[in-house]
């Protein structure tokens, strides 16, 4: 199928949007309304899942994850330095200290080698990010975390409908976060995010936090948060997640044509390809000696990028207090030198990636 056969039906999706949308400004169900409760059921099913709670962001559920299993100071969470601020923000609000371990240089992901020897008998948790829409090496991942009795939970805000052999990323740990902010692979109007767990007991702990450890409605039997998913964003949500797969066969194509079209640039090195696993295209993320002087060159070209991420969490002044210095996570740091994301969307023209495309060419051979 070439890319101008699969066409994402954009217009079709919003006109069904801003109906939904009416419908709950009808129904003034704005808290915890209709929608709420049957985005969380069709994506619990979607993502092959028991429960999915809707939060009012994809930091908050890992945060609301961390509280749920009861991380108190003095525990240690593992994770990788390359990827958002959330994951480790989540882990000092909630007491604990991260402890980074390098990523894997072909993927960006936690490389799980790397993990053992940070466990310490502090080690509650590990929390693996799955980036660029690529899931993490789950096999070997989850023999460590039985072996060992940790608790995890996945970082797939970049990732959801990857599949990792043919089942859901998310669906593999304790607990799973995800964020409907715009830019994501399915999004909202807004902020808006989803934790979901296949424990009855995680689930009831979750749906308490999130609405100030209350089940019934003034009468409260912990301190929570307040993070519930407005009911507008749920009835977008569904609406998204209505279009989502035929959005996903899109951005393939459309991933194919630049794979094709950047092919035998030495300087470059193409996303992962990997016959088990199915990515969830977030990004169409390259790696590039250069980086900066190519990025420069496309914006001169009105080409936008993004770099994701310019400076590993390890370096960032917020975690100072940590101790850590360059050089401690080689492969994070080469990372944050080298990574470019190039314009990538369901509604990306074919006309644009060729653009781009030779943009990029004339770069490093003109």
């Amino acid at each position: 199928m070439s890319v101008t056969e699969t066409v994402f039906d954009r217009q079709a999706m919003k006109e069904e949007i801003a109906a939904a949308v009416q419908r709950v400004i009808d129904r003034e169900d704005f808290i915890l309304g209709e929608d709420v409760a049957r985005f969380e059921a069709e994506a619990a099913e979607y993502l092959g899942v028991k429960h999915a709670v809707g939060l009012n962001s994809g930091t908050d559920a890992f945060r609301i994850s961390l509280a749920a299993i009861g991380i108190k100071p003095g525990d240690e969470v593992i994770l990788p330095p390359f990827c958002f601020i959330s994951d480790a923000a989540a882990v000092v609000l909630e007491g604990g200290t991260p402890v980074f371990a390098d990523i894997d240089p072909g993927t960006c992901n936690l490389d799980v080698r790397r993990i053992e020897e940070k466990i310490t008998p502090r080690t509650r948790a590990i929390i693996p990010a799955h980036m660029y829409g690529v899931p993490v090496d789950m096999d070997p991942l989850l023999a460590l975390v039985r072996d060992r009795n940790l608790v995890l939970i996945e970082d797939a805000c970049q990732a959801f409908g990857a599949t990792y052999r043919g089942k859901k990323a998310g669906s593999f740990g304790d607990f799973a976060g995800f964020s409907f902010y715009p830019t994501k692979p399915i999004g909202c109007y807004g902020d808006a995010g989803l934790v979901v767990t296949s424990s009855d007991e995680y689930a009831e702990r979750i749906r308490m936090v999130r609405n100030h450890g209350s089940r019934k409605r003034y009468y409260h039997e912990f301190i929570g948060f307040s993070s519930r998913l407005d009911t507008i964003q749920a009835a977008v949500l569904r609406v998204e997640l209505k279009y989502f797969e035929q959005r996903l066969v899109r951005l393939e194509s459309l991933k194919r044509l630049y794979d094709e079209q950047l092919a035998g640039i030495t300087a470059i090195t193409l996303p992962p390809r990997q016959a088990h696993i199915r990515t969830g295209c977030t990004h169409y993320t390259i790696r590039a000696s250069r980086r900066d002087a190519l990025a420069a060159a496309l914006g001169e070209a009105g080409i936008q990028c993004g770099i994701y991420y310019p400076l590993s969490i390890h370096l960032q002044k917020a975690f100072a207090h940590l101790g850590h210095k360059r050089g401690d996570f080689p492969e994070s740091e080469r990372a944050q030198a080298e990574v470019l994301s190039l314009p990538f969307s369901a509604e990306t023209g074919e006309e644009e990636i060729m653009k781009v495309c030779g943009a990029v060419r004339a770069f490093f051979t003109g």
